[in-house]
């Protein structure tokens, strides 16, 4: 495993979690209301998951496990490789969900339910991070 490779990858990630919150309004009324926050929010959620995705993968690489099927099941492989801890691993696949909406079904999002993600779950994030950075050492 490259571990520059990952140290990139979680500096993406680090940014997208610092955008995110940078735009994240008061209340999600106004996040219903605004359409450039939902763009900006919705594409940085997106990035965020999908470069946890990565950075699974590509630690996966480097273990002698299947590879995973789904993108939501490279969590649990990590998981069942003693990589993730278990709520972690859980949470993360969930987030999987919520990509492949943005990605595939824009208009189907509600809002509500992203300002309690980005309000309540970016941590989880922080949390998937910083186990991979024991991995690398």
């Amino acid at each position: 495993m490259d571990r520059d490779v990952v140290l990139n990858k979680l500096e993406n990630l680090r940014h997208c979690i610092q955008r995110i919150e940078a735009k994240t309004p008061t209340s999600p009324e106004l996040l219903v209301k605004d359409y450039d926050l939902q763009d900006i929010i919705s594409v940085n959620l997106e990035r965020a998951i999908q470069t946890c995705v990565d950075i699974g993968l590509h630690v996966i690489s480097d273990l002698e496990v299947p590879v995973p099927q789904t993108m939501a099941e490279t969590f649990m492989v990590l998981e069942r490789a003693g990589s993730l801890d278990k709520a972690v691993a859980e949470r993360m696949a969930k987030s999987v969900g919520f990509r492949n909406i943005a990605v595939h079904a824009y208009q189907q999002i509600d809002w509500t339910i992203v300002y309690r993600i980005i309000t309540e779950h970016l941590d989880d994030f922080r949390d998937f991070a910083r186990q991979i950075l024991k991995i690398i050492g």
